[in-house]
This record gives structure tokens, C-alpha cells and sequence, in this order.
């Protein structure tokens, strides 16, 4: 998976814009002032990011680990997950995405 096919699958929601956050692009629910539910913090290391809940968190890690582990500190706690693009599939990725998307847009 590419950092362009992660921010397609991200566009394809309903409702989802791109926009910028701390020098990277992220992902919103509910137009440009929504809330980030996905990120792509490091495109040259092939990072992705989805912000899930913590149930849905354990679940990808526990599936698949060498793709899916949380992001560091707070933001992991918090439901913050780094997808590793190049060891991820696409089905993987879009249960992932839209995951983040409804547990940010509340849907």
C-alpha cells in the first residue's frame, strides 16, 4: 500500500476532506474544521495513521502486528495507531480507515 492509495481510501468517505496538520496530511470527518481521523505523518517512511477506538486498536494490533502498533504516549493511549503501509493490504487498510472515520464522525 502507497501513501496515495491510504489517502484515497481516506477521501472515499463520506464527508472526509484533506487537510494539513503539524507539516503532514490528515484526514477529516466533516469538512475542514472536522475531526483528524487519519493522518499521513511520515510519507518517506511509508507511516500511515487512523485514530481508533481502544477496543478496534487491540483488535488490529492483535491481528496483525507487524502492520499496526500505537502511535507513542498519549496519542496511543488514546486510540492512535500507525498503519506500516508497505507490509499492509488494501482490505486491511479500508476496514482500518473506516473504522477511524466512524468512530470520529460518530456514524
Amino acid at each position: 500500500m502507497t501513501g496515495d492509495e491510504f489517502r484515497e481510501l481516506a477521501l472515499s468517505l463520506a464527508g472526509a476532506v484533506e487537510g494539513s496538520h503539524m507539516g503532514h496530511a490528515d484526514f477529516r470527518a466533516g469538512g475542514p474544521k472536522g475531526k483528524i481521523f487519519a493522518a499521513l505523518p511520515d510519507e518517506e517512511v511509508g507511516l500511515g495513521m487512523v485514530k481508533l477506538s481502544l477496543d478496534d486498536q487491540e483488535a488490529f494490533i492483535e491481528k496483525a502486528p507487524d502492520v499496526f502498533e500505537p502511535c507513542a504516549g498519549s496519542w496511543g493511549m488514546g486510540g492512535a495507531t500507525y498503519v506500516r503501509l508497505a507490509k499492509a493490504n488494501r482490505t486491511m487498510v479500508k476496514k482500518a480507515v473506516r473504522c477511524a472515520w466512524e468512530n470520529v464522525s460518530g456514524a
